[in-house]
């Protein structure tokens, strides 16, 4: 889940750096807004780099001289919580004042806002404060009510702000309750296969991986149970949904499908496996002495024909064809061929697509006669596209 987390000027801010944390460990993206006066409870620095993204303070960076668009904000974000939020900035989000980034974008949001108030005891018993929450629950903005204990005045009653655990709670329930795969167990592959000449050296390609890993963390972060079977990658995914399975060669991957394929619900199969293994292995490495040499080949398995010939009406199958000529008609030809419920062609040579890189550019062609073309973008970014496809067609 992408989470945006509001920070406004309160002491309990010396709290959000662990919640960020818990956010992060739990498979979540977070992007981090800090009013202007909150930089004096905690430090963007810290936030950044525990996010692993830019905190965002004012609407122009006079340094960079970057625009911060506000809506953009509220757009990428599945949920957004200020926490702490103080008795000014919740009478500025119910009164509909908006002078700075953080209420920008609040007044943007279109999804879940969740607000954990954080103010001494006399303050949060205020009529205008209980006034102001009274607004917002009836703008659709969920309360995470404060604890009792002892404050910053140093008095004792009603106004902290949870613990990060308890927050981290909240959120967890509530993205229990907007995934749409929970329960949904998935079988993804990725990554290259190395086939062995001899001890040292072996037949590859260059595939890097981040496609597979990209639709793997999709999926769990849909609430899908994801097997991701790699090959070797310098990838590294980490999420309590994922459970990697790492192989080197087709044949091992071909016996984990073999495996796992009839508990799953559903496959996505990105891993760019070898057609052909060399048919004798040296146990040794071969020394050069010939100024040339023979190699031969045979076919590896077909692990996605396989997984495609034993699906069930139930399961839904997608694979991957990368071309570099004739795509559509190889890509139709793989659809029909391997029994697959979609296929997604991508053309090696075009700009931006191809092994190693960051962005890609698909089509999707599917079982119902669907032709889908997606343009260049993130592989994050077209991970989650086809995660939704999936979805809306399985």
């Amino acid at each position: 889940m992408q989470i945006l987390l509001g920070i406004s000027a309160g002491i309990a801010s010396y709290k959000i750096p662990l919640l960020v944390r818990l956010l992060i460990q739990q498979g979540h993206e977070v992007k981090v807004i800090m009013t202007p006066d909150s930089v004096d409870f905690v430090s963007p620095l810290v936030l950044s780099t525990l996010s692993k993204n830019e905190v965002c303070i004012e609407f122009w960076d006079k340094k960079t001289g970057k625009w911060k668009n506000h809506v953009e904000f509220a757009e990428w974000a599945d949920l957004m919580l200020l926490a702490p939020c103080t008795a000014n900035t919740l009478a500025k989000m119910a009164q509909g004042t908006c002078d700075n980034l953080l209420l920008a974008t609040y007044f943007s949001m279109r999804k879940q806002t969740f607000i954990a108030p954080a103010m001494d005891l006399e303050m949060y018993q205020h009529p205008s404060v209980k006034r102001n929450l009274e607004i917002l629950v009836r703008d659709g903005v969920t309360v995470i009510p404060p604890d009792y204990g002892e404050l910053a005045s140093g008095l004792v009653g009603e106004g902290r702000m949870p613990e990060p655990a308890a927050l981290a709670q909240v959120i967890l329930q509530s993205n229990d309750k907007m995934l749409r795969l929970n329960g949904v167990k998935a079988l993804v592959t990725a990554g290259p296969t190395f086939e062995p000449i001899d001890a040292v050296r072996f037949i590859g390609n260059r595939s890097s991986g981040k496609m597979g890993y990209a639709v793997a963390l999709a999926l769990a972060q849909e609430g899908a149970h994801v097997t991701l079977i790699s090959g070797p990658t310098q990838l590294h995914l980490q999420h309590p949904l994922v459970e990697l399975v790492p192989i080197n060669t087709a044949l091992e991957l071909f016996e984990q499908i073999k495996v796992r394929w009839s508990s799953m619900d559903l496959g996505v199969f990105a891993a760019a496996v070898a057609d052909y293994r060399p048919a004798v292995v040296v146990s040794e490495k071969i020394k050069k002495k010939e100024d040339s040499m023979e190699i031969e080949l045979k076919k590896t398995e077909d692990s996605l024909a396989w997984a495609g010939k034993h699906k069930s009406d139930h399961q839904y199958l997608v694979g991957f064809a990368l071309e570099t000529n004739n795509g559509e008609a190889y890509a139709r030809e793989k659809l029909r061929n391997k029994n697959l419920s979609a296929v997604i062609l991508n053309v090696l040579g075009e700009t931006g697509v191809g092994f190693n890189e960051d962005t890609n550019k698909i089509r999707i062609f599917d079982h119902a006669g669907q032709d889908l073309s997606f343009p260049l973008a993130s592989k994050k970014s077209l991970a989650k596209q086809i995660v939704d496809y999936i979805i809306n067609n399985r």
